[in-house]
């Protein structure tokens, strides 16, 4: 269909009664149209010909967006591929059910591979859809129950521009759609700005923990703060060594849906990449088998194997009473020799993961035992006090990456809260 063709159709749409939570003053009132995207989209199918070279060529995904393609992945002849101009979409057939899909803000023209589906947003008249919409929409929840089932309950493995051309909408007008996007893209930059925050925080802290421990090959930190500039070496001990009483094993329990009657229960899965305590999908194990291993403050658990071996977690009581799985060992500092806190800021260090990566490729299945572990080098100063110092200098650190981070959080919340009263939902218009 034409853009005049489909131009007409949308004009004879039936205005719909459904509006949004929540408008701007100088809309509210103004009536929505009932559309299909395919009424206010167009299929782009131009073809590159001999116009553009191979360093036009991009591909998509779900946490970058459009970035320049792989060498190896651009086929030899690329005339077959496909042009995306400004303000188009494109995504991969195949990965759209997973977010790939992404608007090209360049000016320049671009190319992608002949597989992919490329589309335009008309905008030429007051009841098309502007591109900076629809870049929003394509975040919301009705977006995202559409392109995992196709709109038919069944799930689709590849999904066309045919397929996404059904998916209902209900439209303000352009301008409303304009001051929508206007308003959602100034979240996403206060969101962006926020993350670069934490991002240059935890590059700082990064750069602080390469010189307050010592570094590969080296016997000493090249940073040490002034009161124990003149005081002794630093020396390694073993874990083993330093700890009250062996490393001990989790429970083989099976988790049961999360109760607050019942103990929190800690898997390899509940554990970040960073160390905290992930409670998005927190579960809990029945009492009897519970075997009375229970987290006490400052205990410390690895992962013992898979690809997850050497992650770790320093355990907080503010994260409430945790059971440590199987896959799991936990070791408590001795409060004489370790200060927890000093060790598990060297469990991130470059220095450690790259003992995990020799000591658990010694087998054919990544891992390390609790022998393993107890046998790893701690690198330590010559008192107590100075690992204290530096426990409470990242600690400090830490905190206030947490706070930068509760701050990304909640503008994300934010956001999130805005699409849900910006944009109309489908799903209360069919209770």
């Amino acid at each position: 269909m034409s853009s005049n063709a489909k131009t007409t159709a949308r004009k004879e749409e039936a205005t719909t009664a459904l509006v949004p939570k929540l408008r701007f003053p100088e809309f509210r009132g103004a009536a929505l149209r009932s559309v299909r995207l395919g009424d206010v989209t167009e299929e782009g199918r131009r073809r590159n010909g001999k116009k553009h070279s191979v360093a036009s060529v991009m591909g998509v995904t779900k946490a970058d967006g459009i970035v320049p393609m792989e060498p190896r992945l651009i086929a030899a002849d690329i005339e077959r591929y496909k042009l995306v101009e400004n303000d188009w979409f494109a995504y991969n057939p195949m990965r759209l059910n997973i977010g790939s899909i992404a608007r090209w803000k360049g000016e320049n023209e671009i190319l992608v591979s002949p597989d992919y589906v490329v589309f335009r947003c008309i905008t030429d008249d007051d009841w098309g859809i502007a591109p900076g919409y629809l870049d929003h929409f394509r975040q919301t929840k009705a977006w995202e129950d559409f392109v995992t089932d196709g709109g038919d309950g069944g799930v689709r493995v590849r999904i066309y521009y045919k397929d996404i051309a059904r998916l209902q909408l209900e439209l303000p007008s352009l301008p409303e759609q304009q001051k929508i996007a206007e308003c959602l893209s100034s979240v996403d930059e206060m969101m962006a700005a926020q993350a670069r925050k934490v991002d240059a925080l935890k590059t700082h802290k990064k750069g602080l923990m390469q010189q307050l421990f010592p570094c590969e090959g080296e016997t000493q930190p090249r940073l040490r703060f002034p009161e124990f500039l003149n005081t002794r070496e630093w020396v390694e001990a073993p874990l083993g060594t330093l700890l009250m009483g062996s490393p001990d094993y989790g429970v083989n329990a099976a988790a049961v849906p999360f109760s607050g009657h019942l103990p929190k229960y800690l898997r390899i899965t509940d554990i970040s990449e960073d160390g905290r305590y992930l409670t998005e999908k927190q579960v809990s194990v029945d009492l009897d088998a519970t075997d009375g291993n229970y987290l006490d403050e400052g205990d410390i658990v690895f992962a013992r194997t898979g690809a997850s071996v050497g992650k770790s977690y320093q355990y907080r009581m503010e994260d409430g009473r945790l059971v440590f799985a199987g896959f799991l060992i936990r070791v408590k500092p001795h409060p004489k020799k370790l200060v927890s806190t000093y060790l598990a800021n060297f469990l991130t260090t470059g220095h450690f993961w790259k003992w995990v990566a020799v000591t658990s490729a010694r087998s054919g299945q990544p891992g390390i035992n609790s022998t393993e572990y107890s046998s790893l080098a701690v690198p330590l100063p010559p008192t107590l006090t100075e690992q204290q110092r530096i426990a409470l200098c990242l600690s400090s650190l830490d905190a206030l990456i947490t706070a930068e981070i509760q701050k990304l959080e909640a503008l994300k919340t934010r956001k999130k809260g805005l699409m849900q009263q910006l944009f109309p939902s489908l799903a209360e218009v069919e209770a």
